[in-house]
């Protein structure tokens, strides 16, 4: 019995944190914005039948989304900001003394912060901006940014170049199937109780992360982590201690340091191209609910939440079970180049979509599109030392969750401009910098490989 629970250990390690951390997530989050539109409209009309009926009163209902929409966009701005430098930290910490701390101090936070939302929903008095005080508490351990570092960083210690993208194509699949599980619960459990079941689930769900890697998730014992094991034990006793700038400044030399051949722009192309699938990622949340439901498309919440479930549940599917077939036959960077081919087919889709069925159409031809970010994450591992994971990811996380502002503020600034012509056009933006990506990664491809752990499988 203990040797199949060794065994399942050594197969299972990271995948749980993931799933449960983005259920948690896709728990909050709308969960949070609906609970914003309650407190805020009780604030501004309490006492009055209005709340219960808002589709009736469209100029109440519009300074309503007016003043939750402002208080989402300083909640977003305090998470992603404040959640970047300790992030940038934590990478090259983690290099030294572990990965498990990355993962452990964000389900903490969030729990606390979920506590705090559980008291803001039961106690009418407290105003609605008290709940940037949540974001703050869960971007100070360094949020989402920490887990996926933490959570890559061990993946790369414990896997070796001919399983690695694989496993990483399967832990990018838990943001896919955690995210639909966490949607439709939260979705389920506001239409029959209230917002204290959600917040009290998106509790458990970080409880249950922070149990699991303190009692099941193993420490490294890969090749790669007996190194940076073997490289923390036989620190000199005079060796200086690093300061917090100094992890800082590893986790930009990762990235800029001088590497043998072209390894080096090929490593900030990869971080590019980050860059540019996350400003897709955060344009997308941000005008698509709107472009759905403006005419002739008339979606409704119920409907959008099928779109939404349909899209993220095929995403993770193709992850878990597509992609790793495909990996038999076809080279991974292959792969990632039909990816973005996939994914700026089903942005301009969206963007000409009129009715129901060719918006979920989009979910057929766009399922494919997590490909893509894993192949990245996986060459971009290998192209880095073994003690320089963390400080990498660390960054590559960081240039992920700047993209929530940066793409929020070029497509919630451009879809206003051209609702009245082309309200496609966002999507069609989005495209564009899919097909740069993708040109983008055909270079990569096209490069010499120079470093020893570097092995790009192609055709």
């Amino acid at each position: 019995m203990c040797e199949r629970l060794d065994k399942i250990r050594k197969i299972i390690t990271v995948e749980p944190v993931m799933f449960l951390y983005m259920t948690g997530t896709f728990l909050l989050t709308p969960a949070y914005q609906q609970l914003l539109i309650a407190k805020v409209c009780n604030e501004l009309y309490h006492g009055e039948n209005i709340c219960g009926h808002l589709e009736n009163y469209t100029k109440e209902n519009q300074a309503i989304q007016s003043k939750t929409s402002y208080i989402l966009l300083v909640y977003v701005a305090v998470l992603s900001l404040v959640s970047i430098p300790p992030a940038i930290i934590f990478g090259s910490w983690s290099d030294k003394a572990g990965r498990k701390l990355g993962m452990i101090l964000p389900s903490v936070c969030s729990a606390v912060g979920g506590g705090f939302l559980i008291a803001v929903t039961e106690v009418e008095q407290i105003n609605a901006y008290w709940t940037i005080i949540t974001a703050f508490v869960i971007g100070i351990s360094g949020g989402h940014v920490a887990v996926f570092l933490s959570v890559f960083s061990y993946l790369a210690d414990v896997t070796n170049d001919e399983n690695r993208t694989l496993r990483m194509a399967i832990l990018e699949s838990m943001v896919f199937i955690g995210g639909t599980v966490g949607f439709l619960l939260s979705g389920t459990l506001i239409q029959y109780f209230s917002f204290t079941p959600v917040f009290g689930i998106f509790c458990l769900c970080h409880v249950l992360s922070v149990l699991y890697v303190l009692l099941l998730l193993r420490n490294p014992d890969s090749g790669l982590g007996k190194i940076l094991n073997g490289v923390a034990s036989h620190r000199s006793d005079d060796e200086p201690k690093l300061s917090i700038f100094m992890y800082a400044k590893l986790s930009f030399k990762s990235v800029l340091k001088k590497r043998a051949g072209k390894d080096r722009l090929k490593l900030q192309l990869l971080i590019l191209c980050t860059f540019l699938i996350n400003i897709c990622n955060a344009g997308e949340q941000t005008v698509v609910l709107l472009f759905l439901m403006y005419p002739p498309r008339n979606f409704t919440g119920v409907l959008f939440s099928a779109f939404t479930s349909t899209k993220m549940l095929l995403s993770g599917l193709c992850l878990v079970g597509l992609f790793p077939l495909l990996l038999r036959f076809v080279g991974e960077m292959t792969l990632a180049k039909v990816s973005a081919v996939m994914r700026a087919a089903s942005f301009i889709l969206l963007a000409f979509s009129t009715n129901t069925w060719m918006v979920f159409l989009v979910a057929v031809v766009g399922a494919t599109s997590g490909f893509t970010q894993a192949v990245v994450r996986s060459v971009s591992s290998r192209i880095v030392e073994p003690n320089e994971q963390g400080a990498m990811f660390s960054f590559s996380a960081s240039v992920e969750t700047a993209c929530i502002l940066i793409g929020a503020g070029i497509f919630n600034s451009l879809y206003p401009v051209t609702l009245t012509t082309f309200p496609g056009m966002a999507f069609l933006v989005m495209a564009a910098f899919i097909i740069i990506t993708l040109i983008l990664i055909q270079w990569i491809s096209e490069m010499p490989t120079t470093h020893p752990q570097l092995l790009i499988i192609e055709d």
